[in-house]
């Protein structure tokens, strides 16, 4: 018998563009997938073997899922640390990313914290409640500005608010939005590029990295990546080592993404840290020899981890919202790859696929 017969079966809490990529990688080795969401024909369940919608507390749904899989992860970081217990209660050593880097990621004053224990700087940053918390901060750090950010549940800009002095409005409808929620505030960075670096790590403790890439945003959503990022040999070491240093102090198996400031003195700042594979490493699916979502699949399914490296330079497109509408040049496009996440409605900022371009090939 060997480890991939009889295949095992995969569940996946989430069923969005990352659940249906990582489900893509693992029916290319033959492990079945177990999709479970809430919402109905999401993403990933169209190419599934099993979906079940159900909410992520519902704990006979969560046992169901549980009977049906070998293995467990998910997504998002989004999911209820609560949810991932009551999984690896059922299933001991079986769910993966556990439930210790979910806690961290979920909530960005642990998150800051946990990485600032372990040797990473990041911008400075404070917990804060009410205005005069802000404003006596900005006082203590002799500036004008910052970033307010709640601590939970915020992505692609959502849950945030830049604040200088001279925009009380801003401020106010923001502290009135956030109502009760803990809030965390960060120093302005004045950087010149963003990356990042996603790191997979195996159950034997092997780790192997994508990038760094170089992020362009647009509206606070992922726009563009490249990779190489195009950074001295020593930027890139830097923000190698640092991953590494994050993997091996949560203890990973599986794949973290790593975002960073890099900044005009030269300083790497990390931003924030994401328990999952990442937007940025899209590319990796068209121009490396094993892609960051075959590598989570081999990592939290038990297989040794695969080489990360890449056989081309690429370039990733995001298509948000009505971008979609405008691929048709992309589809005889030499160097393009189209991938379409089969999201039926377009709204504003909503991710609906990405395109690949392949660059200098190597032989």
């Amino acid at each position: 018998m060997s480890i991939l017969h009889p295949p095992p079966t995969l569940g996946i809490l989430g069923g969005g563009q990352l659940g249906r990529m990582s489900a893509l990688s693992a029916q290319q080795m033959g492990i079945a997938i177990v999709i479970f969401c809430p919402e109905e024909d999401c993403p990933a369940s169209q190419i599934a073997n099993n979906t079940i919608c159900a909410e992520y507390t519902d704990k006979a749904a969560l046992k169901r899922f549980s009977e049906m899989t070998d293995f467990i992860t998910y997504e998002f970081e989004n999911i209820p640390v609560e949810t991932i217990e009551y999984l690896e209660s059922l299933k001991g050593n079986s769910v993966y990313p556990d439930k210790n880097l979910l806690n961290v990621s979920q909530d960005r004053i642990r998150e800051k914290s946990f990485l600032n224990e372990n040797g990473i700087e990041t911008a400075r940053w404070a917990a804060v409640r009410t205005k005069d918390d802000i404003h006596n901060m900005l006082n203590t750090w002799d500036v004008s500005g910052c970033v307010i950010k709640t601590t939970r549940f915020g992505y692609d800009g959502k849950g945030q608010v830049k604040y200088t002095q001279e925009d009380q409005k801003s401020l106010d409808e923001f502290l009135d939005s956030a109502k009760s929620q803990d809030l965390i505030m960060e120093e302005l960075i004045d950087f010149s590029h963003e990356i990042s670096t996603i790191v997979a790590r195996d159950k034997h403790n092997k780790t192997v990295l994508y990038g760094p890439m170089l992020n362009e945003h647009k509206n606070h959503i992922l726009h563009k990546t490249t990779f190489p990022a195009g950074l001295s040999t020593n930027i890139n070491k830097q923000a190698q080592d640092i991953a590494e240093t994050i993997a091996n102090a949560v203890n990973l198996t599986g794949v973290l993404t790593v975002e960073y400031f890099l900044c005009r003195d030269g300083r790497i700042l990390v931003n924030e840290i994401a328990p999952r594979t990442h937007n940025s490493g899209h590319w990796t699916i068209d121009a490396c020899a094993v892609s960051q979502f075959e590598n989570h699949v081999r990592c939290v399914t038990g297989l040794p981890v695969g080489s990360s490296a890449a056989h081309s330079d690429a370039g990733m497109l995001n298509l948000i919202g009505d971008d979609i509408e405008n691929i048709e040049p992309y589809l005889t496009q030499d160097n393009a790859n189209i991938h379409l996440y089969g999201k039926k409605n377009i709204r504003e900022g909503r991710k609906m696929g990405h395109i690949t371009f392949i660059k200098n090939k190597k032989s």
